[in-house]
């Protein structure tokens, strides 16, 4: 990927526009999760210490009729003056008047938040005004927000063609994390593909198994395959309408050398709850009633002898519930495996996506892999082989 950075281009004195996620879990008016915020941070000290003004937009919520209190970026300006240890500006508006005026009164090195993008229809239709009125306050553009440029938005898409472009620190570990680890990795390369569902991990399933040298399926989905195979799964979820799907998934792994790991025993319960009686059994034996939660030891064995053998992993998704104690036990398991692996130099692991990052918070091994994304629907069409409109947008103009 070829893409400008703030090593190779100049924002000294100028007006940068930088495009952030600041779309953050709020509750009685704090924020609860500063994850976002706290990445951003780097790329608003550098520009700032630079003399630059950094002016600061994104979306917040899902506004539907306009400006409504609920959705404004205001709630979270104290967060990021926390975060940034520095006083921030607010601008009623992100275009026209207000903008312009608070944008012309920000000092140098001094940051500034725009009001919500989505307040205006035209962010998430690409409209060219928009973009045009957005690029109208600065100089220079940064997308630090990898985690929404899977939208073809104004702010993400539409203005990196009207101005000097570049990708802001975030963005540039991002891209280069997920380029080590899919585009250009060291063999063999490891994917563990976990969740509920194969319906909505299809197209990821499709290009995994054409990317990886070892695709280690956990979660729901697992017992869809298992089932295809002709296994007996009991009452655990499992979409048996996809049996022909994943048996297409099954047949194009093993025409381009890719293995696929399947759970070889289980947590067997009655009850989906937390502490619910239990067994380990082999996935041969499910009983009728029982529902397979986690993977088992010899699961975790398994899949930890695969990882010893890789050079690079890929993570989306967990195990089991793993929300439900011991239904975490897998997850846990493997993820201290691939943590370990890490940490000995031998194995480059990224991961993100739904509930990826919760799973390995949760396994107190996050900070352990290579790489963690905190993008959602971004990663997984990174994982799903399709083109990001926010990154080919900085491609264009590299």
């Amino acid at each position: 990927m070829r893409f400008q950075t703030l090593d190779t281009i100049d924002v000294t004195g100028k007006t940068v526009l930088v495009r952030a996620d600041l779309n953050v879990p709020m509750a009685d008016g704090q924020v609860t999760d500063t994850t976002r915020i706290d990445r951003l941070v780097p790329t608003l000290k550098e520009i700032a210490g630079k003399g630059a003004k950094v002016v600061v937009m994104s979306h917040f919520g899902r506004p539907k009729n306009g400006p409504d209190t609920k959705n404004s970026l205001r709630q979270v300006v104290p967060a990021v003056e926390k975060a940034l240890g520095a006083p921030v500006a607010f601008a009623e508006d992100c275009v026209g008047d207000k903008a312009a005026a608070a944008v012309a009164t920000l000092p140098a090195g001094g940051v500034l938040i725009l009001e919500n993008t989505r307040f205006h229809a035209g962010e998430e239709k690409n409209d060219p005004e928009l973009a045009k009125g957005l690029a109208a306050l600065g100089d220079v553009y940064v997308n630090d927000a990898f985690s929404s440029a899977h939208r073809a938005h104004a702010s993400t898409e539409g203005i990196a063609h009207l101005l000097p472009s570049a990708a802001g620190r975030l963005m540039q570990a991002e891209l280069e994390a997920l380029g080590k680890a899919l585009a250009a990795p060291e063999r063999p390369v490891a994917a563990v593909v976990g969740g509920a569902k194969i319906s909505t991990k299809l197209d990821l399933l499709l290009n995994m198994v054409s990317k990886v040298d070892i695709l280690v399926l956990g979660g729901g989905m697992a017992n869809t395959f298992l089932f295809a195979k002709g296994v007996s799964v009991g009452s655990s979820l499992c979409e048996r309408d996809m049996a022909d799907q994943a048996r297409a998934i099954m047949e194009k792994a093993a025409g381009g050398g890719c293995e696929i790991v399947l759970p070889v025993d289980g947590l067997m319960a009655r009850e989906f709850k937390a502490n619910a009686d239990h067994r380990v059994a082999a996935v041969t034996d499910i009983q009728d009633g029982e529902m397979m939660l986690d993977a088992g030891p010899a699961t975790i064995e398994l899949v930890g002898r695969k990882l010893e053998g890789a050079r690079t992993l890929v993570w989306n998704g967990p195990f089991g519930a793993f929300e439900l104690m011991p239904f975490d036990t897998a997850t846990n398991g493997v993820a201290a495996i691939a943590a370990n692996l890490t940490a000995q130099g031998r194995l480059l692991s990224v991961a993100g996506g739904g509930d990826t990052v919760a799973a390995l918070e949760h396994a107190g091994v996050a900070a352990r892999f290579s790489y963690v994304s905190t993008a959602g629907g971004a990663f997984l069409e990174w994982l799903e082989g399709k083109v990001l409109p926010g990154v080919a947008a900085l491609e264009k103009h590299a």
